[in-house]
């Protein structure tokens, strides 16, 4: 990872694997999903206000991303229990995966973990069916990145 906290991983850099929880009592791990390209959400929390739009207009989006093959992940240092709390009231059809403990390990492997605040920046990352980053992005905290860059992402990897 770069000495440069304002940094993401780039594309064309190898995905780091993880394995995080998704319920209480299962693991999904990247590996596990080679073979079709991957959304990773990074945000900061369930229950914030642009957190809960971006993660809305994902959801919104699945029809579109499921198009290319992708599996869309959220990604948060909340709990499980926060996950799945927040997974009903909003509907959400994805899973959000938990970087609970220890907090923000996956995130820091992303350059996705802000140490000031103590929770996930806001970024996105399309991982293609190899396993390599295809396309990143960092958005200031307080701005919805929406899914248009994601969405093209993808369809660049399928014309590809």
């Amino acid at each position: 990872m770069s000495a440069d906290p304002d940094t993401i991983l780039a594309p064309g850099t190898l995905a780091p694997d993880f394995s995080l929880n998704a319920t209480p009592d299962q693991q999904l791990a990247l590996h596990e999903l080679r073979g079709k390209p991957v959304v990773l959400v990074f945000y900061p929390a369930d229950w914030s206000a642009v957190c809960g739009d971006e993660l809305a207009l994902f959801n919104q989006a699945l029809p579109m991303i499921a198009k290319s093959g992708a599996t869309v992940l959220g990604i948060s240092v909340d709990s499980v229990w926060c996950h799945q709390a927040f997974i009903s009231a909003r509907n959400l059809k994805f899973d959000l995966l938990a970087d609970f403990h220890p907090k923000g390990e996956v995130a820091r492997m992303y350059g996705s973990y802000d140490a000031d605040h103590g929770y996930c920046k806001r970024s996105l990352y399309v991982i293609d069916k190899d396993g390599k980053i295809a396309w990143s992005y960092l958005s200031p905290t307080a701005i919805n990145p929406g899914v248009d860059g994601v969405l093209d992402a993808l369809d660049k990897l399928t014309s590809a």
